[in-house]
This record gives C-alpha cells, structure tokens and sequence, in this order.
C-alpha cells in the first residue's frame, strides 16, 4: 500500500528533534515528531481498520517522542497517571499491538522499543544501536534482511521473524572517544 509523502516541516528540523540520524536519504516519507507520527500512525489504522485505543496511542506517543529506544518499564512510568495504563499487562498488550502491526520496533539486543521511521508500511531493516549514547538508526536499506530471507528460503527454512541489529559505537560518540 503506498502512503503519500509527508510535507516536509518549514524550516529543517534537526536529527534531535525528528529523532532521525542525519544521513536519512528519505526524509520526506517520515512523520517528523512525536504528534505527527502518532497522526501517521492515526491515520494508518483508518486505512487498514485497526482501533489504536487511547493507550495504544499514549504509549506510541512516548516512544516516539523518546528520541532513542525505551525500555517497557521505562514506558510504564511514563505513563503511570494516564487512563487505565498503570498496570503492565496494559503496556505490554499496547506494545503487542503496535509491534503486530509494524508502528515500531522491538529491538532485541537492548530489549526496548523504537518508533518505525515508516509508520504506515511494515518492514524489517537493519538497526544501528550505540552502546554509549543509546541512541539507534534505522537504516533504509532492505537488502541485507531480503538477503538473509532468501538464504533461509533457498535451505527450505521458513522465517517467521528477523531481527538485524548492529551494536556499537556511532559516530557522534567516536568523534569524542579517545580511546
């Protein structure tokens, strides 16, 4: 299903503030800032006739807005206070949701979440994750998971799911690592 591009915003925002690296080739396919994602996100759910519930769209709105992935329990504070998301199974069934219909992603190796650069299409790409910064880049490139589902194909295995992380050192924290 192809989703029109979003209108980039006025001025350039920066990787801080639309929580994507500064080398995102496709900047103008991605909602830029937590209440825009939440909207593309609204808007995905109207397409494929989804309820994303009050809760479902608090907790993607603190993931979105994280800037960097969060943690469930991390998540859970962040909501405590707002309509019927203080108990965990709340949290959890909503991360259920949003994850089943690919609104983000869950990043295994650091076991936290991370908003999906392309809300209304799911996809699997490689992941970067900082280990210093905690920050994480998606990257747009699915040919390094197409390549590993093809091999898993061509030896007659059937992959249900695939997780590509990368974990290490961005370049921000480079620059400034001595060592």
């Amino acid at each position: 299903m192809a989703r029109p591009p979003a209108r980039p915003p006025a001025r350039p925002a920066t990787p801080s503030q639309t929580g994507l690296a500064p080398g995102c080739s496709h900047p103008e396919h991605h909602a830029h800032g937590a209440e825009a994602f939440v909207a593309a996100v609204e808007q995905a759910c109207r397409q494929r006739g989804l309820n994303l519930t009050p809760i479902r769209a608090e907790a993607l709105r603190h993931i979105a807005a994280a800037g960097k992935p969060i943690k469930a329990y991390d998540l859970l504070e962040r909501m405590r206070g707002g309509p019927g998301a203080s108990a965990p199974p709340t949290v959890y069934r909503a991360l259920d949701f949003l994850l089943e219909h690919g609104f983000i992603h869950r990043l295994v190796s650091v076991n936290a979440f991370l908003a999906c650069h392309h809300p209304a299409e799911g996809h699997v790409v490689p992941i970067l994750i900082c280990r210093l910064c905690e920050s994480a880049d998606e990257l747009e490139d699915e040919g390094v998971p197409g390549a590993l589902d093809a091999l898993a194909r061509g030896r007659g295995f059937r992959p249900e799911a695939s997780y590509v992380e990368v974990v290490g050192t961005c370049a921000r924290c480079a620059a400034g690592d001595k060592g």
